[in-house]
């Protein structure tokens, strides 16, 4: 199995690529630019559709034929303001270029041609809150499934208090049996404020076969092939992450943990 925790491997350009190929799955591919003001980034997008993140800065983006202009307002993810996004279709080529120092993230995942190019928020994007307690937690739905903006990607912000925890009670989506779960990968890419700190993942299954617990940096991704996924912030530092899903169903259904399933029917 392939790694499941990935360090950039660079400061500019290019920093994470994850491939179906280089994950060991079918479905969902990730990269993330770093950019100074003035640096270019150009891709195709092939057999996939994208959706273009501005995490950060600004950014001037052609894509599918068009000028979109310069997309970004946020120069600090931790602001918590909504993101500007791109969808584009398969079949099409972008070309970004850096207004400020910006962090790009390219959301990918097999297209099939259903939809037009276009821009996705800030605008419709409300922070919403979920959770109780120390599970209590703050999210930008940037294309969830209740908005019809892609084939496949699900592609959502998720940012978790200091001394919280999020994507919990721990949950899995590996199999394909709507509507009880949905088969979905999905990558996390993480930020820490201060971004000197560090976060708790753990990925496991219900048999054990799979039980991995990580220390996430800043900058870091996290590859949730299957099993349950919880993060932990410890105190002293906030979480984001940027969650990209996708799988033959763009339906977001999910199954607790045996052992969390009571926190759940306590909570609702």
């Amino acid at each position: 199995m392939p790694d499941l925790l990935l360090r950039p491997f660079g400061t500019r350009g290019k920093v994470h690529e994850v491939t179906p190929q280089t994950a060991g799955w079918r479905y969902v591919g990730f990269g993330l630019y770093r950019l100074r003001a003035g640096d270019t980034a150009s891709e195709v997008t092939g057999s996939n559709e994208v959706i273009l993140v501005v995490v950060e800065g600004k950014v001037r983006i052609e894509g599918g034929g068009q000028d979109w202009g310069v997309l970004g307002e946020r120069m600090d993810v931790f602001e918590k303001t909504p993101p500007h996004s791109l969808y584009l279709p398969n079949g099409a080529e972008w070309t970004a270029t850096a207004e400020t120092d910006c962090v790009l993230a390219v959301c990918a995942a097999p297209g099939k041609g259903g939809h037009e190019a276009r821009k996705i928020g800030p605008d419709g994007i409300d922070l919403v809150t979920r959770g109780k307690g120390t599970n209590t937690r703050h999210i930008n739905n940037v294309a969830m499934e209740n908005e019809d903006y892609a084939d496949a990607l699900l592609v959502t912000e998720v940012f978790t208090p200091a001394g919280h925890w999020s994507s919990y009670p721990s949950h899995r989506h590996d199999e394909d049996d709507f509507p009880r779960v949905t088969y979905l990968e999905e990558v996390y890419y993480h930020r820490l404020n201060p971004s000197s700190g560090f976060g708790v993942q753990r990925v496991y299954t219900d048999d054990g076969k799979l039980d991995e617990t990580m220390a996430v940096s800043d900058g870091d991704v996290v590859l949730v092939p299957r099993g349950h996924h919880p993060c932990g912030a410890p105190y002293g530092f906030e979480m984001y992450y940027l969650n990209v899903m996708a799988g033959p169903l763009r339906k977001w259904r999910f199954v607790p943990a045996p052992e969390v399933e009571w926190i759940m029917e306590r909570d609702k």
